[in-house]
C-alpha cells in the first residue's frame, strides 16, 4: 500500500466514528482535522471535498456491520439460526465500536434523506442489501424445508429491518436499552415462528 493509500484509508478509518455520531451537517473539518492530526492541505491532497470524505466514511461503516453480520451468519448453517444472529447482534449493539453511535444505515438516512442526494443513495443502496440478504436467507430456508413455505421473504425482511431500526432509534433517543430489548425478544420470536 503507496503513502497516499494509507494515509487516505487513516482518514476514513478515524473519521468513519465521527460521521456517524455527528452527521454530516455536524462534522466539520476541524473535527476531521483533529481525529487524524493531519492538516486541512492533507485531507483535501487525498479527497477532493467533505462530500467524498463522508461518502467513504459511510462505506467504511457499512463494510465493518456487513463484515460482522456474513461471518456471524456463515457460522452456522441453519436458517433459522441464521436469521436469529440480527436479533442477538442488535440486542447487543453497544459491544460493537461501530454501532454504538447508531446504525449507519438509519443514521445516514435520516439525516440526508431530503439534504444530502448522494449520501441518501448510498442508504437507499445499503437498505437494499440490506433486505436481500435476509429475503436470501429466508428463501434458502424455505428450500432447505426449515422455513415454512407460506414465508414471504420480502415482508419478513421489511418488518425485520423496521424492528430493528425502530428499535435502535428509540435505544439511542431515550439512552436506555429497554425498548430494544422488548423489541428483539418480541423478533426472537417471530423468527423462531418461521421454523417448519
Amino acid at each position: 500500500m503507496s503513502k497516499a493509500e494509507n494515509t487516505r484509508r487513516l482518514i476514513i478509518e478515524k473519521t468513519s466514528p465521527i460521521f456517524n455520531t455527528k452527521g454530516y451537517a455536524g462534522t466539520s473539518i476541524q473535527d476531521i482535522m483533529g481525529v487524524t492530526g493531519f492538516s486541512k492541505g492533507c485531507i483535501y491532497g487525498n479527497f477532493e471535498n467533505k462530500d467524498e470524505v463522508a461518502l467513504a466514511a459511510f462505506d467504511y461503516n457499512h463494510n465493518k456491520v456487513n463484515e460482522h453480520m456474513k461471518s456471524r451468519i456463515l457460522a452456522t448453517e441453519n436458517s433459522i439460526e441464521r436469521l436469529l444472529v440480527y436479533p442477538h447482534t442488535y440486542r447487543n449493539f453497544f459491544r460493537y465500536p461501530y454501532l454504538q453511535a447508531g446504525c449507519p444505515i438509519l443514521n445516514t438516512a435520516t439525516e440526508a434523506d431530503d439534504t444530502h442526494p448522494a449520501l441518501r443513495k448510498k442508504a437507499e443502496s445499503a437498505l437494499d442489501f440490506w433486505r436481500t440478504s435476509i429475503e436470501n436467507q429466508i428463501k434458502r430456508g424455505i428450500a432447505r424445508k426449515e422455513i415454512g413455505p407460506d414465508t414471504d421473504p420480502t415482508e419478513t425482511a421489511v418488518v425485520m429491518i423496521s424492528m430493528i431500526e425502530g428499535a435502535f432509534m428509540q435505544a439511542k433517543v431515550l439512552k436506555r436499552t429497554k425498548e430494544l430489548t422488548l423489541a428483539m425478544d418480541y423478533l426472537e420470536k417471530m423468527i423462531l415462528k418461521l421454523a417448519m
